[in-house]
């Protein structure tokens, strides 16, 4: 498998792991479920959760960084994990939070985010 694909791959793994670690425990508490849990627990849950997602994060960066032989620099490497950090934010979010819309000035920040992967690519 290319180094391309295996950081892709990480890069979306730990996107999804983080966006469980942020936002997963307003979804258990609007469930019911951590509602009466304090705060230093549900910090570490998230944290427990934050572990998984550097497991593939810290990885992906070191395979994908052109100094360790990769096929990007640290700032394509930054710029690939917004936009897949929006992707998997937007997905979550619809399937979690009743009430979350896509509206026309989202859709144009993710399109001028696309323009920005296009710009860091350019030679």
């Amino acid at each position: 498998m290319s180094s391309i694909l295996i950081t892709l791959l990480l890069l979306v793994v730990s996107n999804i792991f983080m966006t469980f670690a942020w936002y997963g425990h307003l979804k258990l508490s609007s469930a019911g479920i951590s509602t009466n849990w304090p705060l230093y627990l549900v910090i570490l849950f998230s944290w427990g959760i934050a572990l998984l997602e550097y497991c593939c994060q810290v990885p992906a960066n070191r395979i994908g960084f052109e100094g360790n032989g990769g096929p990007f620099s640290v700032l394509q490497l930054k710029v690939i994990q917004e936009v897949i950090t929006l992707i998997v934010f937007v997905i979550f979010s619809l399937w979690a939070f009743e009430g979350f819309q896509i509206r026309w000035n989202h859709i144009l920040a993710f399109a001028m985010l696309i323009g920005a992967v296009y710009l860091v690519f350019m030679k």
